[in-house]
């Protein structure tokens, strides 16, 4: 199951890429109540998330440089193993 884990928080990681996103979308998007599926979790406790308040804006998430390097190292790879 870590495998299946690991690609969607690759998939986060993509998905959040594309530019800030607000919180209320992210849980929309993201929160699973399967305890087997934990993505949500599981990226924000490897510090591959970040979150900040903007007045006007309310809470707001975005790949952190951490999960920003993730992402790049996992592209990297993927495209020497084509």
């Amino acid at each position: 199951m870590t495998d299946n884990v690991d690609n969607l928080i690759l998939d986060l990681l993509e998905w959040l890429s594309s530019g800030t996103r607000s919180y209320s979308d992210v849980m929309e998007a993201w929160r699973t109540s399967c305890p087997r599926l934990p993505v949500w979790e599981d990226a924000n406790d490897r510090g591959f998330i970040e979150r900040r308040c903007a007045p006007g804006f309310g809470q707001l998430v975005s790949v952190s440089a951490i999960g920003a390097d993730h992402l790049r190292a996992c592209r990297s790879r993927a495209g020497r193993a084509t």
